[in-house]
């Protein structure tokens, strides 16, 4: 069941992810209160992409515990799957299907009724309603985006996690984005996401979360998000015995 009074809407304790000999995620401790925007940035190698793709129930961690709403990961995936939407580096579409096949696939697999006007609904959110026929392989990466993000939102998780949602968006595609977590947030609901636009992510965000050779080394909440020194902590310099991100 929903752990509808839990304290914290993502929680992840001692999480631990090694790729071979490349050690990832090194005892990661992270607590997100529900009804907010979380922006978690840091350079390349950090972590931030797996860290997501863990809690989408995508990549396993190798030790530590994680949860959403209350609800265990390791024992709860299908569970979890139906809390969160996903907007990753990949978009996990099918290219040679239509953006429309693409969002039906998607309800059906969630079990969404009204189907139609779901899609219609969310296309016109994510300005894609003019591409619901057009095969998603013919689709520019922004558009892409685009698709993935309707898809992610058609459930109506209480958990959005994105990862660089603005790649390849041009700025109206940014705006509409920037609106979209507002409104999440405006309705009790969490988004985690990542970024590499650290200013565009900080007057967004609730809250910012730095990571550093995979744990958290700095968590600062608005009003008075610290740019000076998130932005000292982010420097790719302090990343120089950190390999990139390897992700399966």
């Amino acid at each position: 069941m929903v752990t509808t009074a839990a304290r914290f809407a993502i929680e992840a304790r001692s999480i631990i992810k090694n790729f071979g000999d490349t050690a990832v995620l090194r005892g990661l401790d992270l607590s997100i209160p529900p009804g907010e925007v979380t922006v978690l940035v840091g350079a390349n190698g950090t972590g931030k992409s797996t860290l997501l793709r863990i809690l989408a129930t995508l990549t396993k961690a190798d030790s530590g515990s994680a949860s959403v709403v209350g609800i265990d990961l390791a024992e709860n995936g299908p569970l979890v799957r139906g809390l969160t939407g996903s907007v990753l580096h990949a978009p996990m579409l099918y290219s040679d299907m239509t953006v429309r096949e693409n969002l039906m696939f998607f309800a059906a697999l969630y079990r969404l009724s009204n189907v139609d006007d779901l899609i219609e609904r969310f296309a016109n959110k994510v300005g894609i309603e003019s591409r619901l026929d057009d095969r998603v392989r013919t689709l520019s990466h922004g558009f892409q985006k685009r698709v993935a993000l309707a898809r992610a939102l058609m459930h109506e998780p209480r958990i959005l996690l994105l990862d660089e949602p603005e790649s390849g968006l041009d700025a109206v595609s940014v705006g509409r984005l920037d609106d979209l977590i507002d409104e999440y947030r405006s309705s009790g609901r969490t988004v985690l996401m990542t970024t590499h636009v650290v200013e565009h992510g900080l007057e967004i965000a609730d809250r910012a979360v730095v990571l550093t050779g995979g744990v958290v080394v700095l968590e600062s909440t608005s009003p008075a998000l610290d740019r000076a020194s998130i932005l000292a902590e982010y420097s790719p310099t302090r990343e120089s015995t950190t390999k990139r991100d390897r992700r399966p």
